[in-house]
């Protein structure tokens, strides 16, 4: 038979192997412990860098969405003046695709081909080469005369398509422009200095003559004056009563037939 030290050896082997299993039961539980943070941790940076991913690639679109493109301010001096048989004696209707902060509108014109054959002839053809694609309108006056004046591709008011044409048509006796006019801008007391710009009243203007006499109108706004009217509500830039349109205007396209 076993003795007593025997016995009490035994047990104590037996509780050494329990402590051993108890211990190693831990350490395994912690591994698994560890590994599952691990995991998780990995996923966690896994989400973070898609939705990461996802905001980047977003962003752009979502902020531009609705937004309206900035114009160019770039030189397009290099197009020839056309023969004014391009007005073909007839009215042309116009779509002026524009747009400011993220409003948009079609701004509609009627152009008259036999009061204004000149001005007609080039705005229909620079028109049709996009000339006036991504361009801005520059200038906004709101005290004495009330006008939206664009075609400028340099946005300083001084560019042009490399040509200028003259003298003015089909200005009114009385030197008044009824709001929804569309008329030629040019250089003062110089009635041979049209170009490309051109202006959108948008209240009845009083314009006084030079000694170059009036302006030329070549068309008028038959729908999307409300959109010119509100770009006006906005002022010019800090508040000056003529300057460029605190609410920048872009002109995305135009479109004649």
């Amino acid at each position: 038979m076993a003795s007593t030290k025997q016995r009490q050896r035994a047990e104590q082997a037996r509780q050494a192997d329990k402590r051993a299993q108890r211990q190693a039961a831990k350490r395994a539980h912690k591994q698994r412990l560890w590994s599952l943070v691990a995991l998780f941790t990995v996923l966690a940076l896994v989400g973070a860098f898609v939705v990461a991913a996802l905001i980047n690639t977003s962003s752009p679109d979502a902020a531009g969405e609705g937004a309206c493109p900035a114009g160019v301010e770039e030189a397009r001096d290099t197009y020839e003046r056309p023969d004014v048989a391009v007005a073909e004696d007839r009215t042309w209707t116009v779509s002026l695709q524009a747009c400011s902060g993220d409003t948009t509108a079609d701004i509609e014109l009627e152009l008259d081909g036999a009061a204004a054959p000149q001005a007609v002839a080039s705005f229909v053809t620079l028109a049709q080469e996009g000339y006036f694609d991504g361009t801005g309108c520059h200038r906004l006056t709101t005290q004495g005369i009330f006008v939206l004046q664009c075609g400028d591709p340099t946005y300083t008011g001084s560019g042009s398509p490399g040509y200028y044409f003259g003298p003015v048509e089909n200005a009114p006796d009385d030197d008044v422009y009824p709001a929804g006019t569309v008329a030629m801008a040019r250089r003062g007391d110089d009635p041979n200095s049209m170009g490309s710009q051109f202006f959108l009243v948008y209240e009845d203007s009083t314009i006084p003559s030079d000694t170059a006499g009036g302006y030329t109108v070549f068309g008028t706004i038959t729908s999307g004056l409300d959109f010119v009217q509100a770009v006006a509500d906005a002022g010019a830039a800090g508040g000056a009563p003529d300057g460029e349109p605190a609410n920048p205007v872009t002109i995305e396209g135009v479109e004649t037939q």
